[in-house]
């Protein structure tokens, strides 16, 4: 156990890895309707490797700091379960170009709130992780911009031609 490990959590370190953790539940499972509603199988690819490589190993890596500090969980939303995209109302579907705008919003919050816990965070371990936490974060952004450039989903404000 690295020495910063054994430093106790300040209440700032708690409360964000707590508040955190509550958000990145509560995202795992709008990714998991998200999942449902897209018809794009590269979107459905992108949701998919996000879900697990990046969501969930955030949850699991910040419940294990609160479990060891002793900090009760914040509970969890239901799993949602799996439905074909047919059996969805076209008027409570929504759209692929809909979808990559919520993960897009979801990925930018995020790395704001990275930023700041990195900013607020004594123990090294917990900035090192949220940096981590950022970075990746940005590595979603740039290939959920790629896809949204080749599918045709970007809408990109006038420029300016002078």
């Amino acid at each position: 156990m690295a020495k910063s490990q054994k430093e106790p959590l300040h209440s700032g370190e708690v409360f964000n890895l707590w508040s955190y953790l509550y958000d990145t539940k509560s995202t795992l499972v709008t990714l998991q309707i998200l999942t449902n509603h897209t018809g794009d199988k590269d979107l459905k690819a992108f949701l998919e490797d996000v879900t697990e490589n990046s969501f969930t190993q955030e949850e699991q890596q910040v419940e294990a700091i609160l479990k060891e500090a002793g900090i009760r969980l914040p509970p969890a939303p239901p799993d949602r379960p799996n439905v074909e995209l047919q059996d969805i109302p076209a008027g409570a579907r929504f759209n692929d170009a809909e979808i990559v705008k919520l993960i897009q919003k979801e990925l930018i919050a995020g790395r704001i709130l990275c930023s700041y816990i990195m900013g607020i965070s004594i123990r090294e371990d917990i900035g090192t992780m949220f940096e981590e936490f950022h970075t990746q974060r940005a590595e979603y952004e740039s290939k959920l911009l790629k896809l949204t450039k080749e599918k045709g989903w970007i809408a990109s404000p006038p420029t300016n031609v002078k």
